[in-house]
């Protein structure tokens, strides 16, 4: 009979598969937990080992006690040892077996030794290793010191050792510190400076100082000379940054800060230097290039050391902290941090692209808004410098990202010179529309096969020689990318415009507001349209509060006009409340300070009236004619050149403003000059008769501006100006015939004299019988004694 087949399945290969791989995961996972377990139950035995040894250092261990036998009990012993067969055992087995009694129990166990209880079942441990794997305990207890000697070994195991400190005497110590304290003195006391006169002292500072800057040129000179041999000399220049000597300390410190200044900025390469990589590093290299490697890896090391050198020093003087070997005294600290200041502000300029000028930005920024006023105006200088020549942006952008946190971090009580810097960026186009070299298709080379297919071996050959020339002559334009530029301004920009916004949102009352309402109108230009419509409103609440300043208010109008003149000629917005602020306020100006807000208030009305001429209606246009014309008798003659240039672009934008030269014509209504609407104030029925008046001027370019002005602003003719005068705008005349220097501009012409060489008496000049009576007196030696001149007139008319 055959075998029963079996119905289960033989199992297959993934299902063996799949089991086998759990097997392997329950072994590791068992091989793990039994792992932690012996780790565990070890890190048990460990502590109990270490609170036994500290129980035993602390402790001193009490004898055992010794109960008293009774009589009975010592004579059964002394039978029971009488019975023992002694005789038979050596006296070395006897000892042990009395030594193996004394330790039968755990009681009688010696708990300094660190071997366990059940010794005899585990392998046999170095006892050595053990006691030096134990820690040293510190003695808690002041009262006795105790010095810790070398352990003893025995039978039962080590033994440590301590002793109590001997205690000296306090009049021994005393004599002993005194003994150590003249030998130090002896060894580390300086020698006393000599007793020298004034005299002397000046001339051996003198001596010294000339000695430090000798050396200070040789080390200067030799760098260089050859900077990558001799980048070493740095270090050696560096280190007389801590001069020691008290006469001649801040002078030479001040120097080398200078001319360490002076040595990076000449042999600083023009790119910056990057660390290398641990495979650059390892790989073989050129003779030359690791010459080069080691000069820019000792130039940037030094030149991180001269900055910590430079932010030590104003550090020192923030604190007001004199340190103990320092040999400077607390009032040579302004000094010094001041040049210090003044190199980091000649790096901040000169090397924005090497190393570490971020760090300096992040020094350079906080001194800003300190009290101090030379060291503020030296950091605001350098940041304004830094904007007007940065061309690509990169500096610019870490410098507004440094001072927008610094204005928020100090909840913007700032000084205005901090954002006033802000004015400087050039940043003049952020657009979002490409231009027309962008949007044609750029040149594209051809490729291996386009080459075979379409061109011969000859002309293969030529197209390669052409495409090499003209990447060699693409490289050598050596252009920065426009793109890179574009969207680095954009981000500077949008930074900008974040710290200007904040500020109008949370601290309108600020000193801040002037600059930001300036910055805002500068680059207003340039803010995103979605923004518009919320800037207006903020802007004319801020206007109708009344809480701003007249230069305040201007700005905020040439804000909105400039908003309203770029990017803003889509939106449906007619600013009749800003025209009509302008117009209210005009007449505020004056000779006084209000004179140097004359310039934003021309550069107002070249926005509001001739680049939205379309928008301007004529009755509008003839309002502020009238209104500027009657300003100009009460400002200085700058400002009345300015507004006269303002007049004339306005009467050649507005042909039908000729007719406040006529006094003939009569319109409806009369002319209300007190109204502060320029719409409904009747313009036309008035005439320009300020003109007259201003004829008779003082200023010969205000005479010249009036005449033309009352024959209708010819551009040809008799009436004409000179072109000198005709193609500038009204803002540079006013800048132009500026009398800031408290003269005349242009110089007023001395009148000619007519003084005779000589002056004689005759007939011409004289009557002749008076010629006779003065020649008779002056011949007279005598003078009568008696001088009656009522006699005299009696006679002269009888």
């Amino acid at each position: 009979m055959a075998p029963r087949k079996s119905k289960k399945k033989a199992p297959s290969f993934r299902k063996l598969l799949k089991t086998s791989n759990i097997k392997i995961e329950n072994k590791l996972k068992n091989r793990q937990f039994k792992q932690q377990s012996i780790a565990k139950k070890h890190r048990k035995e460990q502590k109990k080992l270490k609170q036994a040894l500290n129980n035993a250092a602390t402790r001193t261990p009490l004898p055992l006690e010794r109960y008293k036998k009774r009589p009975e009990d010592e004579e059964d012993e002394e039978e029971f040892e009488e019975t023992l067969p002694v005789d038979m055992m050596e006296e070395d087995d006897l000892e042990q077996m009395k030594a193996m009694a004394q330790k039968a129990s755990f009681l009688t166990r010696d708990l300094s030794s660190s071997e366990p209880v059940h010794a005899r079942k585990r392998k046999q441990e170095n006892v050595m290793d053990k006691y030096e794997k134990v820690p040293r305990l510190m003695q808690k207890e002041q009262e006795k010191e105790l010095i810790h000697l070398l352990p003893i070994k025995d039978k039962t195991g080590i033994i440590p050792q301590t002793m109590e400190k001997p205690v000296v005497k306090k009049a021994e110590k005393e004599n002993e510190d005194e003994g150590d304290g003249d030998g130090a003195e002896e060894v580390n006391a300086p020698k006393p400076l000599p007793l020298l006169t004034t005299q002397e002292l000046v001339v051996l500072r003198r001596k010294r100082l000339e000695e430090r800057k000798v050396c200070i040129a040789a080390l200067g000179s030799s760098i260089l000379s050859d900077p990558s041999a001799n980048i070493k000399k740095l270090k050696e220049l560096r280190s007389m940054l801590v001069e020691l000597d008290p006469y001649v300390a801040v002078t030479v410190r001040k120097l080398v800060m200078v001319s360490l200044m002076e040595l990076f900025k000449d042999i600083v390469p023009s790119y910056r230097i990057r660390p290398l990589t641990e495979a650059e590093k390892s790989t073989k290299v050129k003779k030359e290039t690791q010459q080069l490697r080691e000069f820019e890896e000792g130039l940037v090391s030094q030149y991180k050391f001269y900055l910590e050198n430079l932010e030590q020093t104003v550090k020192d003087w923030k604190q007001m902290k004199k340190k103990k070997s320092d040999v400077v005294s607390l009032k040579s600290y302004k000094g010094l941090a001041e040049v210090a200041v003044k190199c980091l502000c000649e790096l901040l300029v000169a090397l924005p692209h090497f190393n570490f000028h971020n760090n300096i930005i992040v020094m350079i920024v906080p001194l800003m808004n300190h009290d101090c006023k030379k060291i503020s105006e030296m950091s605001c200088e350098a940041v304004r410098k830094l904007f007007k020549q940065d061309k690509v942006g990169q500096a610019s952008l870490g410098m507004v990202k440094v001072i927008s946190g610094l204005v928020k971090s100090r909840n913007y009580e700032v000084k205005p010179e901090v954002l006033k810097a802000l004015l400087c960026l050039r940043v003049k186009e952020v657009e979002v529309k490409k231009d027309a070299d962008d949007i044609a298709p750029k040149k594209r080379f051809m490729n291996f096969k386009e080459k075979r297919k379409h061109l011969s071996r000859m002309q293969r050959k030529w197209k390669k020689a052409e495409e090499k020339l003209e990447k060699e002559l693409l490289e050598a334009e050596a252009t920065e990318c426009k793109e890179k530029k574009l969207k680095l301004h954009t981000e500077t920009l949008n930074i900008v415009f974040l710290t200007y916004f904040r500020i109008l949102k949370k601290a309108q009352k600020s000193i801040l507001l002037p600059c930001v309402l300036e910055g805002l109108a500068k680059f207003a230009h340039l803010i995103n349209v979605e923004f518009f419509d919320d800037l207006l409103i903020v802007l004319h609440k801020l206007v109708e509060s009344g809480d701003l300043s007249y230069r305040e208010s201007l700005h905020c109008i040439q804000t909105a006009f400039h908003v309203l003149s770029g990017q803003g000629d889509v939106l449906n917005i007619d600013p009749l409340k800003f025209y009509t602020h302008l117009y209210k306020t005009l007449l505020r100006l004056h000779a006084g300070t209000a004179n140097d807000d004359m310039i934003i208030v021309l550069q107002c009305l070249d926005v509001m009236l001739t680049k939205r001429r379309k928008q301007v209606s004529v009755q509008r246009a003839l309002a502020f004619i009238k209104r500027l014309t009657t300003l100009s008798l009460q400002v200085l003659p700058n400002s009345t050149v300015g507004i006269l240039a303002t007049n004339r672009v306005l009467m050649h934008t507005f042909p039908k403003s000729d007719i406040l030269l006529d006094n003939e014509s009569q319109g409806s209504g009369i002319y209300l000059p007190e109204l502060d609407e320029p719409e409904y104030c009747n313009p036309q029925n008035t005439s320009l008769w300020e003109l007259h008046t201003l004829q008779r001027h003082y200023h010969p370019i205000v005479r010249k501006f009036a005449a033309h002005l009352i024959v209708g602003a010819p551009s040809e003719g008799s009436g004409a100006l000179n072109v000198d005068l005709s193609r500038k705008s009204a803002t540079d005349l006013f800048e132009d015939y500026s009398i800031k220097g408290m003269t005349f501009n242009p110089p007023v012409a001395t009148p000619s004299s007519k003084k005779k060489e000589k002056f004689t008496i005759g007939d011409a000049l004289l009557d002749s019988d008076l010629k006779k009576q003065i020649d008779s007196h002056l011949e007279a030696t005598s003078i009568p004694s008696d001088l009656n001149f009522a006699a005299h007139f009696r006679k002269a008319f009888i």
